[in-house]
């Protein structure tokens, strides 16, 4: 559902699970993401993908212009892989409940 909104220009308010974007983003705490186009992700950027098969917000650690895919993180230096499935980037991470 959010990726289709995304698809269709949308921006989103989601709320991430888990603890692997602390202390940027906490457990259950929104966010707000906009649709992105592909050459416009950045080192740096929190985005909305799928990466192993799972949806979620991480950082991307690193971009491969060559092969049009981006390496994805958490906040504490782990890396969960390559992906070219990017939906979405993080614009606004909103006060928490």
């Amino acid at each position: 559902m959010i990726i289709d909104k995304l698809r269709h220009g949308e921006t989103v308010r989601h709320r991430e699970k888990g603890n692997s974007m602390t202390p940027l983003i906490k457990s259950g705490q929104p966010v707000l993401i906009a649709p992105v186009k592909l050459k416009n992700v950045r080192k740096g950027d929190i985005v909305f993908c799928r990466v192993a098969g799972m949806l979620c917000c991480h950082k991307v650690t690193a971009v491969d212009k060559v092969k049009e895919r981006f390496q994805i993180g958490n906040n504490h230096g782990h890396i969960n892989g390559w992906t070219k499935a990017v939906y979405g980037k993080v614009i606004k991470i909103l006060d928490y409940p």
